[in-house]
């Protein structure tokens, strides 16, 4: 059958229709929405994808809320299962989604596709948010099923996100004319100020991964980010890349990884860092997942050799979904820098808490966090040793309704406030973010 010889009507109660009120005119045929389900089966049946995809799509406009979301879901599911196309699928279950938010079934497929996708963390997410809603005894089976299988994801993909960020304080630095010193005030160079300014935000990442047995994997993983300014003295640039097997062990998944990391700063090298990692993820009931993440790297500061120091990082990470459409978490962490100088090593900690709310076609999400760092001896310049401590509270949303295919607006405002004895670290900045990003 020809995709474009079908025409599709319905009634206001949006049910078949009796044989005798369909009117027949040339080059169109017009359907009840029982009959154009019956055509879309029977073209999918016969792999003529391209007439089923016409018919899902004609179906999923109907007024009628059961009807628009059958056919969406149908159509989800041959794009994913029959042509490959995982992105676009999870574009349509998020439709869904975005109007019954307590769709258990749906929301697992959504779960598949990010899985599919190689989007991990998102598909453990919408499968705690699943549970949380309240299913039945045969779909948490499904739940448990697709748990166990997140390891065949996709064997690569990536994301990328583009930004406007206007900032109060791009290079995180005292609005002070003058520091303070054991030998008296010195004036600070307009550069060692704080300045405000618009730049551009760019993230990405990309990702692969092959098999190496039944278990296990080895995953590749590479991801940048540039803060990008008029004043070039101020852009910030990194890139790093990780690699190393990825395990399975039951319901736990294991990551170990050898991780490289290179940064510019103004243009020019800032430092270089190499070293290892360890991630150990682990489901806590249906709703929760605890992340234990352990880093060390050897760090290269190639503007001063007294920064270059052995880092070591530490933490933990609790994620619980609330209900399907409400969830939040907690993060615990601890850094050891230690530096060649002293003065340069530092020892930190400090907790964040996020939350995030659905809202029909929009996503919010906040957090909040503390912070301290104390460095190991005072530096022979400054008076005081240093000792920091640091809030900071995020706002943001992704605006689903204004999608372009499965790219989507998002807005994000920050705020940051670090107290430090040493007034050369002691600043404030208010920034934002308005931007796309890939949905999924």
């Amino acid at each position: 059958m020809a995709a474009g010889a079908v025409a599709a009507c319905w009634t206001p109660a949006a049910g078949a229709q009796e044989s005798s009120d369909r009117v027949e005119t040339p080059g169109q045929v017009q359907l009840s929405a029982e009959q154009l389900f019956t055509f879309a089966a029977e073209a999918q049946a016969a792999r003529d994808f391209a007439a089923a995809e016409t018919a899902y799509r004609a179906l999923a406009t109907n007024p009628d809320i059961e009807l628009r979301t059958e056919a969406r879901f149908r159509l989800a599911l041959m794009l994913a299962d029959n042509l490959g196309k995982h992105r676009e699928a999870a574009v349509l279950f998020r439709e869904i989604l975005d109007e019954k938010p307590g769709a258990g079934r749906v929301r697992i497929e959504l779960a598949r596709m990010q899985a599919m996708l190689g989007n991990l963390g998102a598909a453990e997410r919408e499968l705690r948010s699943a549970q949380a809603a309240g299913l039945p005894p045969e779909v948490e089976q499904q739940i448990r099923f697709y748990a166990a299988a997140l390891s065949a994801q996709k064997p690569f993909g990536g994301s990328v996100s583009i930004a406007f960020a206007p900032d109060s304080n791009i290079n995180r630095a005292t609005r002070s004319d003058t520091l303070g010193t054991i030998i008296g005030d010195f004036t600070l160079d307009e550069d060692a100020k704080a300045r405000s300014g618009l730049g551009i935000a760019l993230r990405g990442q990309a990702y692969f991964r092959t098999g190496i047995d039944k278990r296990s994997q080895l995953l590749v993983r590479a991801s940048t980010y540039a803060n990008l300014y008029r004043a070039e003295q101020f852009d910030d640039i990194a890139f790093s890349i990780q690699a190393g097997p990825e395990y399975v062990s039951g319901k736990d998944r294991i990551n170990i990884s050898g991780e490289a990391t290179w940064r510019w700063y103004g243009l020019d090298p800032y430092s270089f860092s190499a070293g290892a990692g360890a991630t150990w993820q682990h489901p806590m009931g249906q709703k929760a997942q605890l992340r234990l993440d352990g880093r060390i790297a050897d760090v290269n500061n190639q503007r001063n050799r007294l920064q270059d120091a052995t880092n070591v990082l530490l933490a933990a990470s609790y994620d619980r979904a609330f209900s399907a459409k409400f969830g939040g978490g907690l993060q615990l962490s601890g850094n050891r820098e230690a530096a060649r100088d002293p003065g340069y090593s530092t020892t930190s900690g400090g907790l964040t808490a996020y939350l995030f709310r659905e809202i029909g076609q929009t996503t919010l999400t906040a957090s909040a966090g503390y912070s301290r760092l104390e460095a190991d001896r005072r530096l022979f310049l400054y008076p005081h040793r240093r000792i920091d401590d640091r809030l900071q509270a995020s706002i943001g949303g992704h605006f689903r309704f204004l999608k372009l295919g499965s790219f989507a607006p998002t807005v994000k405002v920050g705020w940051e406030k670090n107290k430090s004895t040493v007034e050369i670290w002691d600043y404030s900045r208010i920034s934002a973010e308005f931007g796309i990003t890939s949905a999924f």
